[in-house]
């Protein structure tokens, strides 16, 4: 398994070095180093002289991709994004536009965000296999069909629409929680409550009808008729075969976002005013804010990859048939 995890790790070596040179192809087509200059010095009568020294203060004083005035490496080495790019291998940020140290922000933001993402997670899963499995108990009856135009209705629906709609119910009419804000502590409880409770209601639909299929599709296998020929009843079929059989699936969806969970959500952050890094990642685009919004990029197909690994690994641990070689 060392060898396997090994060789995945390499593999990512490329893949990151291809999403970055991706999304400074993307930011840099729309934006160019002056462009950028006259954003941060505040509109369009700026000096020449403002502009040239706001891109040598900030590293963007040099040619994007290649350096024709340079020797030898320096062609490749003195570039924009040469310098900018390959501290993020060594997980070193730099600094933003403003000065701010991307990493020291990195780790006092991932504590909100994980704060909403990980009751989140675990609820969610508990609430979405149990109806579910509710659901996949009581198939071809009422509560079957109910169950599923229910689901199908809810997942349909815009996640802004629960994110109003429950801002207006239990902050402006019934004021049980704060419409939006955050503090440290126990004091944030009070905040977190409906941005968990609304992730969790916009989720189930969707949720619902993935964990169903996936019930119904290992019901209808041989071991299951097996089972019931022994006289099972249906409970310890459907927790005892059914539910362990459908691990697999229910890990690759859950495993591999599990590093994501520190990047927290960018429209429930934004619209609760929850400092975490979903409304960090937000206000750097807002702000044009290159040198952020290529750490979150990077960051985020790193865990992306890591995610991957973990649900390759576990793999192995509920099915032991299945080897890393």
């Amino acid at each position: 398994m060392t060898a396997y995890i090994v060789r995945r790790l390499l593999y990512a070596v490329p893949i990151l070095v291809g999403v970055n040179l991706l999304t400074f192809l993307l930011f840099f087509v729309i934006n160019t180093p002056e462009d950028m200059a006259r954003l941060h010095l505040g509109g369009k009568r700026v000096t020449q002289e403002a502009i040239e020294k706001w891109k040598e203060d900030h590293g963007y004083n040099k040619p994007l991709a290649i350096n024709l005035s340079a020797q030898g490496s320096g062609k490749l080495t003195e570039t924009i994004f040469f310098e900018k790019s390959l501290r993020l291998f060594l997980f070193d940020f730099g600094r933003a536009d403003d000065g701010r140290n991307i990493g020291a922000d990195i780790r006092e933001r991932m504590w909100p965000s994980l704060a909403i993402a990980i009751p989140g997670l675990i609820v969610g899963l508990f609430v979405n296999v149990t109806v579910a499995m509710l659901i996949a108990f009581f198939r071809a009856s009422y509560l079957d069909t109910w169950g599923v135009i229910v689901a199908v209705a809810m997942m349909s629906i815009s996640s802004l629409f629960y994110i109003i709609g429950g801002q207006f119910i239990f902050s402006k009419m019934l004021r049980l929680v704060p419409i939006s804000g955050y503090d440290g502590g126990l004091n944030a409880t009070k905040f977190l409550i409906l941005p968990v409770i609304i992730g969790l209601i916009a989720g189930v639909g969707s949720g619902t009808r993935w964990y169903r299929t996936i019930f119904l599709e290992e019901i209808g296998k041989d071991y299951v008729r097996t089972a019931r020929a022994k006289g099972l009843s249906e409970l310890k079929v459907l927790f005892g075969h059914v539910l362990r059989n459908a691990l697999v699936p229910i890990l690759t969806g859950v495993v591999v976002v599990i590093p994501l969970l520190f990047l927290g959500s960018l429209i429930t952050e934004s619209f609760f005013s929850i400092p975490g890094l979903g409304s960090y990642t937000i206000d750097a685009i807002n702000s044009q804010d290159f040198a952020i919004v290529r750490a979150m990029v990077f960051l985020g197909s790193f865990l992306y990859i890591i995610g991957l690994l973990l649900t390759d690994i576990s793999y192995t641990w509920v099915d032991p048939r299945v080897r890393l070689d």
